[in-house]
């Protein structure tokens, strides 16, 4: 009879742990939820300096330009021509966004205009160009 009566008292003092993992895992979601997601463009760009350079808030759209002018949007290698269509739709899926071109120290100018004409095609005309301070 003992034994029965020191496991009843033993349930009786143990704390149960299920609200708090619930509060937990509500707490995870609310922070997944409303985080903010840095955007990349896939590739690695070595960003020219620039002593003067600002950040640029609400930048969704994410143009880079490789050391060999390929132009990389959404981490894939977009064609020149097909970087016009790619803004529309990015910039239909978030009108207040801008665009900021990522372009390599050793890409051509030509590249770059091209990208900047491009986003002033798609009616897009907050372009930023991204530099290291």
């Amino acid at each position: 009879m003992r034994r029965v009566s020191s496991v009843a008292a033993q349930d009786e003092s143990a704390i149960d742990l299920t609200p708090l993992i619930d509060m937990v895992f509500i707490m995870l979601i609310f922070f997944i939820v409303t985080a903010t997601f840095v955007k990349e463009t896939g590739i690695d760009v070595n960003k020219p300096e620039a002593p003067t350079a600002t950040v640029k808030e609400k930048a969704n759209i994410l143009i880079a330009i490789d050391a060999n002018n390929n132009v990389w949007i959404d981490r894939r290698k977009v064609d020149i021509r097909a970087v016009r269509p790619n803004i529309e739709r990015l910039h239909a899926e978030n009108p207040q966004g801008s665009v900021v071109i990522q372009a390599d120290e050793e890409s051509i100018n030509r590249m770059l205009v091209e990208v900047m004409d491009a986003a002033r095609q798609a009616g897009v005309y907050n372009i930023a160009l991204a530099a290291n301070r």
